[in-house]
């Protein structure tokens, strides 16, 4: 069992760090025509889901473009938990009623992740499976430019707004995985913490978790200074931890330390939720360029592999387990496996997490003792087997897990598929 990785020959001297444009506060959605207009565009179009839509904020974002004479137009049917199915009809919608200068992402991830893969087929020849990360896709670069995307996040969670990546389902597959290229970035995040007051409370906390674990998790990652020098050409947006990042994840934690469990518990608490939507944004900052690590990689099998689980405040017409809540699900096993490549960064973390904490006897227990009690107060299931699986079924997550290499890649640890497995059993039951 390794626990450390063999020092570089010719160890990374450079970090690189990218971000879109970000409008932050309480009526910035109202903004967004003048914006599209600094890019020339004319025509528009807004991605969102059904149930945000139902909100009528798509809508009401949408009809202020005429003002600076842009034509939009709304398409309401992104999938939540986006598939390759159910890309491939926005893709479709996109390019049948197209061509569009830009495109309005509202939503959650799965908006955002959605408005990506719909830029990026529009204006690039293949097909999604081209672009996919290895070894499930083609891993292909995008060879032309995308049009301008603006990010308007209605969840406090993903942080989609700010990196990189696009996640969907490829439902054949039964395994969550992703698109991975900085041209992906929306080029301007509006962040309106105003938009988030209709998100319920198993929302609020499956979506928190996500924040939460983007700031452990790139806070934690392998630091950049652990690899090989990389040539310009090789370089990728996740590179390790590094100062910048960490700055961003260490505000994120603070917030959270304050605001997470009023949100969640008390919805109509304005300032709470312009917190949280902070965080959210602070955490995407960071990780957006550190990276995650095996709470996320865990995550895409969970979710790809869901049986008959439904979440409270989600559509209820088939079973998920939302991303947030699947990365959640063993992060406290992943944190005490990882805790001993970066103990003072784990220690740091918890007591950022809830400054009122006494340290245990066994240091290792101190980050996930901070986690579990504050999913038990928010109301996240026990652990994998709050949501269906059994140890029957730890080879299949195990597997799912160990096709996720770039995001394991960037464990402070080096992690293989027994590893992996022992991190899923123990995580059946977390207390």
């Amino acid at each position: 069992m390794t626990t450390v990785y063999t020092a570089p020959s010719n160890p990374e001297s450079v970090f690189t760090y990218g971000a879109p444009a970000l409008k932050f506060g309480p009526g910035a959605s109202a903004e967004i025509g003048f914006d599209l207009g600094q890019y020339g565009v004319r025509r528009a179009l807004v991605i969102t889901d059904p149930g945000v839509a139902a909100t009528g904020a798509p809508q009401r974002i949408a009809e202020q473009f005429a003002a600076y004479g842009i034509e939009a137009r709304v398409y309401d049917g992104v999938h939540v938990e986006p598939s390759d199915e159910s890309m491939r009809a926005a893709i479709e919608h996109a390019r049948a009623s197209g061509p569009w200068d830009a495109f309005v992402a509202v939503g959650g991830g799965s908006s955002i992740d959605t408005a990506k893969a719909v830029n990026l087929l529009t204006t690039n020849p293949g097909e999604l499976m081209d672009y996919i990360n290895p070894p499930v896709g083609g891993g292909r670069a995008p060879s032309n430019p995308l049009k301008p995307l603006v990010a308007v996040p209605t969840t406090t969670g993903t942080g989609a707004e700010s990196t990189t990546v696009c996640v969907l389902d490829v439902l054949e597959l039964k395994v969550k995985t992703g698109i991975s290229h900085v041209r992906l970035r929306p080029v301007l995040a509006v962040v309106d913490p105003d938009l988030t007051l209709t998100q319920p409370a198993g929302v609020t906390a499956a979506a928190g978790m996500d924040i939460l674990c983007h700031a452990l998790e790139s806070y934690t990652a392998r630091p950049y200074t652990s690899y090989e020098r990389k040539r310009p050409e090789e370089r990728v947006p996740y590179c390790g931890s590094n100062p910048v990042a960490d700055m961003w994840s260490e505000q994120a934690l603070h917030l959270l330390s304050r605001s997470f469990r009023s949100a969640v518990l008390h919805g109509d608490d304005v300032a709470a939720r312009a917190e949280m939507a902070m965080a959210a944004t602070f955490a995407g900052l960071g990780f957006g360029n550190a990276g995650v690590h095996i709470p996320h990689a865990n995550a895409y099998p969970i979710a790809g592999r869901v049986r008959d689980f439904r979440p409270e405040g989600y559509p209820d017409e088939e079973p998920m387990v939302p991303h947030g809540m699947a990365v959640a699900l063993t992060a406290p096993e992943a944190f005490r496996f990882t805790f001993e490549a970066q103990p003072e960064r784990h220690l740091r973390a918890a007591e950022l997490l809830d400054p009122s904490a006494g340290k245990p006897n066994d240091l290792a227990e101190f980050l996930p003792g901070v986690l579990m009690k504050l999913m038990r107060d928010i109301g996240i299931p026990n652990g994998i087997g709050g949501v269906g699986y059994t140890k029957a079924d730890v080879p299949a997550l195990a597997e799912g897990t160990m096709k996720q290499q770039r995001l394991l890649a960037t464990s402070p640890r080096p992690v293989d598929e027994d590893d992996v497995a022992g991190i899923l059993t123990r995580s059946i039951e977390l207390w």
